[in-house]
């Protein structure tokens, strides 16, 4: 990989995912570029859905995307990261739909609203992250590999995410709480921005969701990436953590950047369960 052109990109995946960088001990950017850069795109797939406030340019930014993706196996690609992409051989392996569903995913949910419960949080967050994790899946182990586990993973970390951002978001069209939560617990949007027992109790109570969910997601069939396993294995830790907090979501900006030997642990668990399965 280039030491220049893709690496605005990749550290922007590393400012959302600090914890990464102990994973690229395990994941050496010079044997394997295109997995870094996949890490990467993800990203940028991910800012230009979530990041962008205006719908239509973030539709407009997706449109190229699209374009990009849907042309590179002939073109090569114009942007640094599809380049090192698809100048490996598995990205040609791949259905070309592989690689454009995650986009149309992505402006299909532009201006979705706040989910009526967490089932249906969970409905909604796997059409763009599922799409994402079965695209993740196949780079990593082939096409015949179950992404099961990773779709349930990779929404139930933006799900965590988006908690979060529970106050920085308060204002936009799609909450981090469901309705049916905010309607239990008596709170409103402007309610969210500030803490409060109500506000506390309810953000508990997600954590309590995310926590019974990441716990069943261990039993669905399928290998994960080394990054996304990182990401579960902290994010399954940092739900635990905080779900008895008496501030929980302290408790998480707090975690969200941790590093250290734990991480470090982690990080080579993951990379152990993704060298078994792919030997």
């Amino acid at each position: 990989m280039s030491e220049t052109a893709p690496q605005s990109y990749i550290d922007k995946w590393l400012a959302v995912q600090p914890q990464q960088r102990i994973a690229l001990a395990f994941v050496a950017p010079h044997t394997y570029p295109g997995h870094i850069a996949l890490a990467a795109l993800e990203q940028e797939l991910l800012a230009a859905a979530y990041g962008i406030r205006e719908p239509q340019v973030a539709a407009t930014k997706l449109n190229w995307w699209a374009e990009e993706l849907s042309g590179a196996a002939t073109s090569g690609g114009r942007h640094p990261l599809t380049q090192v992409l698809f100048d490996d051989e598995r990205a040609h392996a791949m259905p070309s739909e592989r690689w454009v569903d995650p986009v149309l995913a992505a402006m299909a949910q532009l201006e979705e609203g706040t989910a009526a419960d967490f089932p249906a949080q969970l409905a909604a967050g796997a059409l763009l992250h599922g799409a994402i994790a079965r695209l993740e899946t196949a780079w990593w182990y082939g096409e015949g590999a179950s992404s099961a586990r990773a779709e349930r993973v990779a929404t139930l970390s933006h799900l965590l995410f988006a908690l979060l951002r529970l106050e920085e978001d308060a204002e936009r069209d799609r909450l981090a709480l469901p309705m049916s939560r905010l309607a239990r617990h008596g709170l409103s949007r402007h309610d969210l921005r500030a803490a409060s027992p109500a506000r506390e109790e309810a953000i508990r109570a997600q954590l309590e969701d995310l926590h019974t969910a990441w716990r069943d997601a261990e039993r669905l069939p399928g290998p994960l990436s080394a990054f996304r396993g990182l990401e579960s294995r902290h994010g399954r830790r940092l739900v635990a953590r905080a779900r008895g907090a008496r501030d929980p979501l302290a408790v998480l900006r707090k975690g969200q950047g941790r590093q250290g030997p734990g991480v470090a642990w982690q990080a080579w668990l993951a990379a152990r369960a993704w060298r078994q399965q792919a030997d």
